[in-house]
């Protein structure tokens, strides 16, 4: 594999370890994390790097058009989501408007959890409004002009948002489906693994292919197999224990960005949607 999807052989422990404990929710109340852990919430909101709070934002994301920040997503009512109703935060994920009415940046993968189900996004909101507010303001977006202005972002949605939802395919199988639905939806996997055009949309007819500069400077691989890519070499298994432990078929190790995804998602979903993930990516439309 590429080598900013490597890391060392001794995180493969700790990988296999959370795979390990990785099981459908066993009740209701469980859904909501299950559904966070899809989503990876934990990798994009925690700013590990400089030992931020759990979910408190600040996370710095290196674009073309600037850095953005992961906001705080803990339910501290200042500087968080504390206080959000249920339709603003359906609304935030799906319209990827905010409570005050102002347009989100597409950094923030809106365009994708649009396609998630009602239930799913209440799901998520109870477990976050659960977890321990943190009271941490995240630092402002450091955009160059014009990318700065939030009216262009209300452009950009006229020209490239898509709030159709998730639409089932009747002449696939239900795994498909599935597999279909997490990558698409709140796995958000095509928002890494798709090239951009130049205004930072997505370019569908080439839908997981593969980046050749990422964010944070990451060749990002193609994961279809019918792509002209290393990936279309591996099968169903392979699909499914690498994101369970991270191991490639070659005996190499993912790494980078996709090595946090393995810890913090796929590492924690269920076999069923693993081998739903591995079902689709082997047959895409």
């Amino acid at each position: 594999m590429l080598n900013a999807f490597r890391i060392s052989g001794f995180v493969i422990a700790c990988l296999f370890t959370v795979s390990t404990y990785a099981a459908e929710p066993k009740d209701p109340g469980d859904r909501g994390e299950y559904v966070f852990n899809m989503g990876g919430c934990a990798s994009c909101h925690t700013d590990g790097k400089n030992k931020g709070a759990p979910l408190a934002g600040g996370l710095a994301l290196k674009t073309p058009f600037g850095t953005f920040y992961s906001p705080n997503i803990t339910p501290d009512p200042e500087t968080g989501i504390g206080g959000w109703t249920d339709e603003e935060f359906i609304r935030a994920m799906t319209d990827g408007i905010s409570p005050e009415g102002k347009h989100y940046f597409p950094a923030f993968p809106y365009t994708s959890y649009a396609k998630m189900t009602r239930r799913d996004l209440l799901d998520l909101k109870a477990y976050l409004d659960s977890i321990p507010p943190v009271q941490k303001s995240s630092p402002e977006h450091d955009l160059a002009f014009p990318f700065n202005m939030r009216v262009l972002a209300g452009a950009w949605k006229a020209l490239f948002f898509e709030d159709d939802g998730f639409q089932k395919n009747p002449d696939k199988s239900d795994a498909w489906n599935r597999g279909a639905y997490i990558v698409n939806g709140p796995g958000h996997c095509v928002e890494c693994h798709t090239p951009r055009n130049l205004f930072g949309a997505i370019v569908k007819d080439k839908a997981l292919e593969g980046v050749a500069t990422g964010a944070e400077g990451e060749k990002v691989p193609g994961i279809v197999a019918n792509g002209n890519n290393g990936f279309s070499k591996w099968k169903m298994n392979d699909i499914v224990f690498g994101l369970q432990t991270g191991m490639t078929p070659d005996g190499d190790f993912l790494g980078g960005t996709m090595g946090k995804v393995i810890a913090n998602t796929t590492g924690k979903l269920s076999d069923a949607d693993l081998q739903a993930i591995a079902t689709y990516l082997n047959d895409p439309e």
